[in-house]
């Protein structure tokens, strides 16, 4: 099953497709009411998706929820594994839709898709949004029966930066790398070895993935004969890496793993950083 699903797939309609709005902000539920695809389900990247950190040095400003907790969640929302499970947001997959993609396919749910070009795309293709609120009928806890898989900690990115078989990849803006700025953590810069792809490479100007070929020619060409198991990706706070790690799954390249704790993490421990100067 491909990662990504169109606006104009019949599956969107069916009656057994949940569809998860996911977004993230203080206002998100805000814009939810304000519109959203008939019959989904609101959720919360904050409130739903991450657990809060008691001290983002150590798992970052995003960690992942607690693996039980996030399974009541899932049932909440009538989600079993057998389930067919679609997911969007209003930033283009950026934010919430492919964290939620990518922590289901975390515990091993398989029939999960990501709307490609998000609520925008719903809107461009003049689907009528709902303002009501909808509640799924719930379900029990889904049955998870292993923590995350395909993660690393800050030890091994590490180490994975510093070794030639293998590749991190840091999807935070350029600016951001190059530690020119830094708008959210307290240090600028990045972790030296890693190299630079920015998510938003990864789209269209339509807000869109690209092709699973563009996709495939541009990462492998960054990435070389690395086998793909040996791929790291991290973003700022383990969110926006996610929707690299879908457009990898994409392409065809499986088996990359994410550094949850991210930047925020790996600036909080007192770890050598590189920058560029200006």
């Amino acid at each position: 099953m491909s990662s990504l699903i169109e606006i104009n797939d019949p599956a969107l309609a069916a009656r057994d497709t949940i569809i998860i709005d996911a977004r993230a902000g203080q206002d998100s539920y805000q814009r939810y009411l304000a519109g959203h695809l008939k019959n989904a389900i609101y959720a919360d990247l904050d409130r739903h998706l991450t657990t809060k950190p008691e001290n983002p040095a150590y798992g970052g400003r995003h960690p992942l929820p607690n693996i039980q907790e996030f399974a009541v969640t899932l049932g909440n929302w009538g989600i079993k594994p057998t389930s067919r499970v679609v997911v969007y947001d209003d930033k283009s997959g950026a934010f919430a839709a492919s964290r939620l993609w990518w922590m289901l396919r975390a515990i091993g749910h398989e029939n999960v898709q990501v709307l490609n070009g998000g609520l925008a795309a719903a809107k461009n293709a003049g689907v009528e949004l709902s303002t009501e609120t909808y509640t799924a009928a719930p379900a029990d806890p889904y049955p998870v029966t292993h923590e995350y898989a395909g993660t690393v900690n800050l030890e091994e990115v590490g180490e994975a930066a510093r070794d030639p078989l293998r590749v991190v990849i840091d999807v935070r803006e350029t600016p951001r790398y190059l530690g020119h700025t830094e708008p959210l953590d307290l240090i600028a810069g990045h972790i030296p070895g890693a190299i630079n792809l920015p998510y938003t490479n990864n789209l269209d100007a339509e807000g869109k993935y690209l092709s699973s070929e563009e996709l495939r020619k541009a990462y492998d060409a960054a990435i070389g004969d690395v086998a793909h198991n040996q791929i790291v990706v991290h973003c700022g706070s383990g969110v926006t890496a996610c929707h690299t790690l879908l457009g990898l799954d994409y392409a065809g390249i499986t088996g990359p793993k994410l550094y949850v704790g991210s930047w925020s993490e790996w600036s909080r421990r007192d770890l050598p950083i590189a920058k560029e100067e200006q």
